[in-house]
């Protein structure tokens, strides 16, 4: 079983009721602990709680996320 620590989350809201959702999260299991960076795009129901739609998680190494920082500032 794996649960699941959200350590710190960010969103950026775009669109009528859509955001994009930037977190470090610590997955955990019986054999140890993983700490990753999430980012997931999800949307608001009527009722104001989160839907989802789709995520990729993102190694937690500084050179891969500074990579992919630089790539997403000039793609």
């Amino acid at each position: 079983m794996v649960d699941f620590e959200t350590i710190k989350a960010e969103e950026v809201k775009f669109g009528k009721n859509n955001f994009v959702e930037i977190a470090r999260k610590k997955a955990k299991t019986d054999i140890g602990e993983n700490e990753f960076i999430s980012i997931s795009r999800g949307f608001y129901l009527s009722n104001g709680e989160k839907g989802w739609k789709s995520s990729i998680t993102l190694p937690n190494e500084k050179d891969k996320l500074k990579k992919i920082s630089d790539l997403l500032k000039t793609i």
